[in-house]
């Protein structure tokens, strides 16, 4: 009887160990797969976010390079704002990956891009 008892006890014991051993092998594969589609999503986003931001410093420079020999009032007015909009994109912090205001920062951009971009219809 006390022989039935050790086998079904290591039966029992054998179904514990086995669910701990495979939970552990799961968590740890799970962990390294999250970290490798971590990092590719990180990735991806970051080469948009870098792309977009350097289609607006590239639009502004050739914009500042054009408007730098107007003088006229309106054209003074475009180029404050574009030097605005160099300057924001300036201080952009490329490599900080923590930086918490990185969406706020890049909807200032944006909309200091199409501040930019809006055409002046004068009415006199």
């Amino acid at each position: 009887m006390a022989g039935d008892q050790d086998m079904f006890d290591a039966v029992v014991m054998a179904d514990e160990r086995f669910h701990g051993e495979g939970y552990r092998e799961g968590y740890e594969e799970g962990s390294s797969l999250g970290m490798i589609e971590g990092r590719r999503h990180g990735t991806l986003h970051g080469a948009k976010v870098g792309s977009e931001i350097g289609c607006y410093q590239g639009f502004a420079f050739a914009w500042r390079g054009l408007l730098h020999s107007c003088a006229t009032e309106r054209d003074s007015k475009k180029m404050k704002v574009l030097e605005a909009l160099i300057g924001m994109i300036q201080k952009f912090p490329y490599d900080d990956p923590t930086y918490d205001k990185l969406h706020e920062d890049l909807d200032r951009i944006r909309g200091k891009f199409k501040q930019v971009c809006v055409p002046r219809v004068s009415l006199s």
